[in-house]
């Protein structure tokens, strides 16, 4: 699933008459990179979802002939749901056998799709995690499984385990690329429409295994800040 809903907000004024989605870097529209690294990863499906200037989006991708893939929209121009919201959403689109990857379209990096798939395990989602400086850590045990959430800078802390101590916890920061367990969807039939892909695996992570995963010398780019775009032309030239 490629998350491509988002406002682009930060991308501003580019954002005012274009998704996020298709803001060019190196050339390209975001979402023709993402989709590239997918499809040479081996991937065969893909769920877009769309939201602010969806329209634009769906034109593009039959205008590329949807790049030889089956890639099917999942449509939130009624309301942006969130992460959560659009995986629930975008449910009958996924075929139940396999765990869902879902990747955000401003996420550029070298992260080695087929390793990450590899560790796809029954009832086990898997979060791509990386040791970087952040103000927002996911907690993870010695086993290297979910137990908590933080915000260093507030002191809040999120956990379905009482008493807990975030102290105890190895902080890791989420990197927004993530292999979801389809054995999960039942959960979410209790959730409203729209709600954190996050808050939902804190409150399942006492009863379904979500780990932790790290790339050895991972490089990666957020690109939501229209500060960042110069800088990404040339991130994208030294991962190729």
């Amino acid at each position: 699933m490629l998350l491509a809903a988002g406002l682009g907000t930060r991308l501003r004024p580019l954002t005012d008459t274009m998704p996020k989605a298709l803001v060019p870097v190196a050339g390209r529209p975001l979402l023709h990179h993402v989709i590239l690294r997918l499809k040479a990863a081996g991937f065969e499906r893909i769920v877009v979802n769309v939201h602010h200037f969806g329209q634009q989006i769906i034109d593009d991708l039959a205008a590329n002939h949807h790049f030889g893939l089956d890639v099917r929209i999942s449509d939130e121009r009624d309301m942006l749901l969130d992460t959560g919201g659009a995986l629930k959403h975008a449910a009958p689109l996924f075929d139940p056998e396999y765990p869902v990857l879902i990747h955000n379209v401003d996420i550029l990096s070298d992260v080695n799709l087929q390793a990450l798939w590899q560790q796809a395990a029954p009832q086990t989602s898997v979060l791509l995690v990386s040791d970087r400086q952040t103000k927002r850590y996911l907690l993870f045990d010695e086993r290297r499984q979910l137990r908590g959430w933080t915000n260093i800078e507030t002191g809040a802390v999120k956990s379905p385990y009482e008493p807990f101590n975030p102290d105890r916890y190895r902080r890791l920061a989420f990197d927004g690329i993530h292999l979801f367990s389809p054995t999960l969807f039942p959960l979410m039939a209790a959730w409203p429409d729209k709600f954190s892909i996050i808050d939902f695996y804190l409150q399942a992570c006492d009863r379904f295994p979500i780990q932790a995963w790290e790339q050895a010398g991972l490089r990666m780019m957020d690109v939501g800040k229209i500060d960042t775009l110069a800088d990404a032309d040339s991130f994208l030239q030294s991962l190729s």
